[in-house]
């Protein structure tokens, strides 16, 4: 991978590396209220957005830098 670079010249807005745990909360607690459900009969089930707010979770997205150097441009 010593020749591998990214094209684009987009990186993270955080120091954060990985959502993996707020994914991983967000599909617990929506597990925990789908069995809740089910087991009240009821027929309507919440979709994951509605538990879960993705806007919360630890990364900010990411943007554009025009003057990214060719060592953060690096894999």
């Amino acid at each position: 991978m010593s020749r591998s670079k990214k094209k684009t010249k987009i990186q993270g807005i955080t120091s954060a590396t990985s959502e993996k745990a707020n994914k991983q909360e967000a599909n617990r607690k929506f597990r925990r209220v789908v069995k809740q459900k089910v087991k009240l009969g009821k027929t309507e089930l919440p979709e994951l957005r509605e538990i879960s707010n993705v806007w919360a979770f630890d990364k900010d997205g990411k943007i554009y830098d025009s003057e990214m150097t060719a060592k953060e441009l690096r894999k």
